[in-house]
């Protein structure tokens, strides 16, 4: 009964996968939302919160979690790829960022870059994560870090 308690009280720190994973859902979640937006005031908030969560993110994966999955893995493809992934995700963030929504251009960019996130999701989780599994990554302790860097950049943003 102690241990249930305990558990409750504490929750168990999210391994660096998992923060990731729960990352992309909820990205997800944002174009899935864009995609049956009609009001230009709603995809501009959207297309706002979806920019937010993929700078932070990339920011994370870049800062942290792929020096230490590069370093695991002596890997000179899946990270050099996904940081290539990112500086196209980041070209498409910059041209929509803080910009009203103004027709089927705006429209075209959200889905390139729904498309662009979609792939890159793909391979980091059925190639990068496995990989990095089941390396010596001691991935609470880098989930926990990315989780503290997480917070500061949000609050950076506020």
């Amino acid at each position: 009964m102690a241990t249930a308690t305990k558990t409750r009280s504490a929750p168990q720190p999210k391994d660096a996968t998992a923060m990731l994973i729960a990352d992309h859902r909820k990205v997800s979640g944002l174009f899935a939302e864009y995609e049956k937006a009609r009001s230009p005031v709603k995809k501009k908030d959207l297309v706002a919160q979806i920019c937010q969560e993929l700078t932070v993110h990339t920011q994370l994966e870049e800062e942290i979690f792929y020096p230490a999955v590069k370093r695991a893995l002596k890997d000179h493809e899946l990270v050099p790829e996904a940081t290539v992934e990112h500086g196209s995700v980041k070209d498409l963030i910059a041209q929509v960022e803080g910009v009203a929504p103004d027709g089927e251009m705006y429209d075209a960019k959200i889905k390139v870059m729904s498309e662009f996130v979609k792939h890159h999701v793909k391979e980091e989780q059925n190639e990068m994560f496995p990989k990095a599994r089941k390396s010596r990554v001691d991935l609470v302790a880098l989930g926990e870090q990315m989780a503290s860097r997480k917070a500061e950049l949000l609050a950076q943003q506020r």
